[in-house]
Order: C-alpha cells, then sequence, then structure tokens
C-alpha cells in the first residue's frame, strides 16, 4: 500500500491505546474513525470522527466497517464475524479477524503453542469448579477463563485446597505456576510484504494484587543469548500466526534459563507505553506502520526507560485529583500521559510516565520517587 494519507481508517475501540495510535496518526494526517461504546472514551475529542456504539453487536461493527478502507482494533473484545464479513467483501483488516478470534480464547492460545512449538506452561481443560478441584493433586496451579479476562480479571492463583471454592465455574484451563526469574515482554511487528521488526525485551512488574503491569524497565535486565531467544521466538510466533499487525508477547522467564510464552495480544499494549519516548520509533507508529504497509520503523532504544502505570488509589471513586503531580514534573526525564479519564476508582487505568535516563541506578530512584509521590485520589 502506497503513501496515502487520505486512507479511511476504522478502528474499533476508543479507550487509551487508541487515544496514544491516534496522537501518533496526527503526525502522519491520518484520517481516523473511532467507535466505543463509552460516549466518554479517551479518544472522544481527537479523532476524525467518534460514534458510541456497541463493539460486539454484528450490525453495529458491520455498519461502521462498511464505509472504511481499513479497519483496525485496538481491544480484542469484538464481533469478529462482522469483521470477517467486512473482510469477505474486500476491506482491510488488521490484524486479520481469525486472529483476533484465536485470541480472544485463552484456551484456544495455549492449544496454538502447543500445535506449533511455541514452548509455554503445561495446562489441563477444565469445564467448571469441579472439574478444577478435581485437579488437587496438581496444586499449585493457575485457574484461567478460556474467555472474558482482561487487564488481569480472568485469572485466578490457586495455591492450596482451601483456595478451590475461589475457581472459575466456567469453561477454561489450568496451568502449572511457574517459578519464574522475570516476566519479560516483546512486541514485534509484520507488514503485507512479511517484513518483522521486534522491539528489544521489556522487563515487567505486575502489581501483587490486580494482575497487572505497575511499571517496566527497558531494556531487560538479561543476558544476550536470552534476548536472541526472545526476539527469535516473537519473531516465529508472528510469522506462525501469519499475522498483520503489532503483537505482544508476555513470556517467563524461569529460573532454569528457559523462555516460556504467557499469553498475546494482538495490539498495541501496556508493555510498549515506554516506546513513545524511549525508542526511535513508537510501537503506536508502528503499529499503523504495520496495517498500512510501510516500511516498518527502527525500534533501537533511545535511552534506557521505565514506564510506570498511573493507577486509581485503592479506596477512592470519583472525580480524579493528582496529588503530587508538581514534583513529578519536576523531575528530570520524566513524561506524563494522562488518558482524558475524568473518573477514577481503584486501579484503573488513568494513565502512564515514562522516565528515561542514560544511568540505570538513578532511573530506578526516579521509579521509585514517582511511585511514592504520585497518588489518583477522588
Amino acid at each position: 500500500m502506497s503513501f496515502n494519507p487520505n486512507l479511511k481508517i476504522g478502528v474499533l475501540g476508543g479507550g487509551q491505546l487508541g487515544r496514544m495510535m491516534i496522537q501518533s496518526a496526527i503526525d502522519f494526517n491520518l484520517d481516523i474513525h473511532v467507535i466505543d461504546p463509552d460516549e466518554n472514551a479517551p479518544c472522544k475529542n481527537i479523532g476524525t470522527t467518534f460514534q458510541k456504539g456497541s463493539l460486539t453487536d454484528y450490525d453495529t461493527v458491520y455498519a461502521f466497517g462498511k464505509d472504511k478502507e481499513l479497519i483496525t482494533i485496538e481491544i480484542e473484545n469484538v464481533n469478529t464475524k462482522a469483521l470477517k464479513q467486512l473482510e469477505a467483501e474486500g476491506k482491510k483488516v488488521y490484524p486479520q479477524p481469525a486472529i483476533i478470534e484465536l485470541i480472544q480464547n485463552k484456551l484456544h492460545q495455549k492449544e496454538f503453542y502447543k500445535a506449533n512449538g511455541i514452548p509455554t506452561a503445561d495446562f489441563t481443560v477444565v469445564n467448571n469448579r469441579e472439574d478444577v478441584a478435581k485437579n488437587e493433586a496438581s496444586l499449585p496451579f493457575v485457574n484461567k477463563l478460556a474467555t472474558g479476562g482482561y487487564d488481569g480479571r480472568g485469572v485466578q492463583v490457586i495455591r492450596k485446597a482451601d483456595d478451590l471454592s475461589k475457581a472459575f465455574d466456567a469453561p477454561g484451563f489450568i496451568e502449572d505456576l511457574v517459578d519464574f526469574d522475570k516476566e519479560i515482554s516483546v512486541i514485534v511487528a509484520r507488514n503485507e510484504k512479511g517484513d518483522i521488526q521486534t522491539f528489544p525485551t521489556v522487563e515487567m512488574v505486575f502489581h501483587p494484587e490486580k494482575n497487572l503491569v505497575e511499571y517496566l524497565f527497558s531494556p531487560a535486565e538479561i543476558d544476550s543469548k536470552v534476548e536472541d531467544e526472545a526476539q527469535a521466538l516473537a519473531k516465529d510466533l508472528i510469522q506462525k500466526l501469519e499475522m498483520v499487525g503489532l503483537l505482544a508477547i508476555e513470556m517467563f522467564l524461569t529460573k532454569e534459563g528457559t523462555l516460556l510464552v504467557n499469553e498475546i495480544a494482538p495490539r498495541t499494549h501496556n508493555s510498549g507505553h515506554q516506546s513513545i519516548e524511549g525508542n526511535v520509533t513508537s510501537q503506536f507508529e508502528q503499529h499503523l506502520r504495520a496495517i498500512l504497509n510501510w516500511p516498518l520503523g527502527n525500534t533501537e532504544n533511545v535511552s534506557p526507560s521505565a514506564m510506570l502505570n498511573v493507577l486509581g488509589e485503592d479506596g477512592y471513586t470519583g472525580e480524579a485529583k493528582y496529588e503530587g503531580m508538581d514534583e513529578v514534573l519536576a523531575t528530570s526525564g520524566v513524561h506524563v500521559h494522562l488518558y482524558g479519564k475524568k473518573l477514577t476508582k481503584p486501579f484503573r487505568k488513568m494513565g502512564h510516565i515514562t522516565i528515561t535516563d542514560t544511568d540505570k541506578e538513578r532511573l530506578r530512584e526516579k521509579v521509585n520517587f514517582v511511585k511514592a509521590q504520585l497518588k489518583v485520589k477522588a
């Protein structure tokens, strides 16, 4: 596809990922149209047009895509039947609807890994809480819902017999509780021509209760052998999917030095937010380059960087107030991204902060400072 800023691009989802993608699209004067069920979604005021509507209703999604030349997503929970119909009618839909459908189901993801030689934790299919309890001898393990899980929801760690009552009473699977050394992520892009480009591996630290990324460091502190293996695994996975677009791959690095794929997301991802300031090309620009079949951008690190999620404080719900912002803004190398969400609630993603510094120890000190200073209350 040759450079054409007048191409009509439809985006399913108007959250912060879409907002940051549009901020990148503005640089190329791209024509972006967004649909989201929330009339106050973060994308509301920055696209060419914004439409309030369901992402899971066939007729709504089909009607939205009918006059678009290219359709993409910023969230997986969309109606893939409508996207398949649009694809059949000649619309470009990236990532492809069949891949979105596969990734919507965590069990199908696991089965894809197994069938394609992608290393992952061993798993057992379960249909209900009773099935989970039958595997008591295998404790501890992780219970995951096949569908409906997002941002830490749909995942339950079952450590002992007393915890079995917390298991999901719905189809899914249990998998070995991996004794990992680090949780890392690689973001990889592939365009229609089949060109592939990866971002340097990042190291993630998850919130102990909510199972979402609290902060990350780029590049990950891993040896060159593990880095090479993680990069190769990411390229192998996107090739086997034959996917066009951007793919985020979360992996465990075990204490034995083995890599296991945990989960994947066919879109821009929390583990790539630092790329806006930390890399030559951001993940949002790279996503656009991939779906538009443009040359993929240089992904080298400009500087060591960290990303800290700005989460709503526990116990506060209402109009957001940001405590400690003056101290944060006065810190060198700090860049604040707020997502346009007026209302906060416990652990809601209200924004993120990128921190850059050539000295890794100073970088960690700044992360701890920002984490201690900035509080989102109501």
